[in-house]
């Protein structure tokens, strides 16, 4: 039953009404937060390792062209890189004034984001491995749409007002997390693997990582919940067009990135929020787009004002906007007559309750990973690193 339908008329039966309502939304939210912690620390554990052993200092010389090469590399460091937005944008400015150009920067800032551990491993415990394979898939595509239309329509001259605006050095949001390298290049995997050095670096990045996504990821989590509980199923149905299947499919991809620009939430933060979508009726195309929009969000446009002008900032709004929708359009149709979408809309899967279980199992692992390489975190000088590379939240 929805909080709405118990209410009663009179005034104290209201607040009661209110405080069952929001309790619900909570509650929902909690169950969803508890099981994705594992997947959630996993991936962002397998990040900083990544990260750790793999040294920026060599990226932007190989990211100087727009060429396939370069820009497969894009996407594979992107990859290898951190999932928060704030970080990648601002690697990406790093990257290009550091001789990247402008197509590749924008590309592996969208690797970043739409291809790393994080976002998978979370896809898969809340949505299924179609929608992992989708997002993949579709990020990849969305590059590619992304780099035909820079060369198509991105001209000299704004790549040159780009760069005059990045040599400015404007503070955006996570501007240490570009600058930040405690890669462990030297010596074989395993002895750099598990050396003092690489502990400390695994333990830097992956709070450094912590620290950017854990807004995003707790409001994520709380709106996920609040409409979960509160909005109609009636309502979804309506919105997103579900009893006309085939405008259906063109109006999803087109809607998704609008409302994850208004939800304010990026990287994997998008997740839970995706699911309730899903679950209300959004086509799978407008799933695969709304995940991508973590670019566009509102914040995000304002930072890529700072980092390289308005007129780039439009720019980057309107051709990122149609490289998502269409990457979304083309990736749903493509499951749909290969029969890979999911006929079931019951993505978030959840206990009521606590239960002694695999997931509780594994998240008190890797709660205990996260715990003791917190340990190693502060005695390492950590916190002040954050402090003095703006990494926390404000």
């Amino acid at each position: 039953m929805r909080p709405a339908d118990g209410a009663a008329s009179d005034g104290g039966g209201g607040s009661v009404g209110a405080i069952q309502a929001i309790g619900q939304a909570l509650q929902v939210a909690f169950a969803m937060f508890w099981e994705i912690l594992w997947p959630l620390a996993l991936g962002f554990l397998l990040s900083a390792i990544v990260q750790t052993l793999v040294p920026k200092r060599a990226v932007a010389g190989a990211l100087g062209t727009d060429s396939p090469r370069s820009l497969a590399l894009a996407c594979g460091l992107g990859a290898a890189s951190s999932s928060c937005s704030y970080a990648a944008v601002a690697i990406a400015r790093s990257l290009f004034r550091k001789g990247a150009s402008f197509t590749s920067a924008i590309a592996f800032e969208f690797a970043s984001t739409n291809l790393v551990f994080e976002l998978g491993l979370l896809l898969l415990i809340l949505m299924g491995w179609q929608f992992v394979a989708a997002e993949f898939i579709g990020g990849l595509v969305m590059i590619v749409i992304l780099a035909v239309v820079f060369r198509l329509t991105l001209a000299p001259r704004l790549v040159e007002e780009a760069r005059r605006h990045a040599e400015l050095g404007i503070p955006g949001r996570m501007e240490g997390h570009s600058e930040m390298d405690m890669a462990v290049g030297e010596g074989p995997f395993f002895r750099r693997l598990f050396s003092s050095d690489a502990l400390t670096g695994i333990s830097h990045y992956l709070y450094m990582d912590l620290t950017s996504l854990y807004v995003d990821i707790g409001v994520g989590l709380l709106i996920a919940g609040a409409l979960a509980a509160w909005v109609p199923a009636s309502f979804w149905k309506v919105f997103f067009l579900t009893n006309n299947p085939v405008l259906a499919q063109f109006w999803g991809p087109l809607v998704g990135p609008l409302i994850s620009m208004m939800s304010f939430v990026c990287s994997v933060g998008n997740v839970p929020l995706a699911a309730v979508l899903w679950n209300g009726g959004i086509s799978f195309g407008g799933v695969i787009a709304f995940i991508f929009a973590d670019l566009i969000i509102l914040p995000i446009l304002d930072i890529y004002r700072k980092y390289y002008g308005p007129r780039v900032s439009l720019y980057l709004l309107v051709t990122s906007y149609a490289a998502m929708a269409l990457a979304g359009f083309v990736i749903g149709m493509g499951f749909q007559a290969l029969g890979l979408v999911p006929t079931s809309r019951n993505a978030i899967v959840f206990e009521s309750q606590l239960a002694w279980n695999y997931t509780t199992v594994l998240n008190l692992i890797f709660l205990t990973i996260i715990g003791a390489l917190g340990v190693r975190f502060v005695r390492t000088g950590g916190p002040e690193m954050l402090r003095m590379m703006g990494g926390a939240h404000h």
